[in-house]
């Protein structure tokens, strides 16, 4: 019996172990999708910026009815 319950708490401390790895891992993932989150916003914010100046030139530009009028 003894050897039983000792296997099993070896078990549970490797259980234990493993939990408190995983819960490390999962904070770091976290911390690298928010970081992911704020690039991504960035960039989205940079594709905005860079259409709306495309717009602008494109504005500024003679339409093609009248080039070929």
């Amino acid at each position: 019996m003894i050897p039983e319950f000792q296997q099993l708490a070896k078990k549970v401390d490797q259980l234990a172990a493993l939990t408190q790895t995983l819960r490390g891992e999962n904070a770091d993932l976290r911390m690298q999708v928010a970081d992911l989150v704020a690039a991504n916003a960035a960039l989205k914010a940079r594709i905005v910026e860079a259409h709306d100046r495309v717009s602008q030139v494109l504005e500024k530009l003679p339409f093609a009815e009248q080039e070929s009028e």
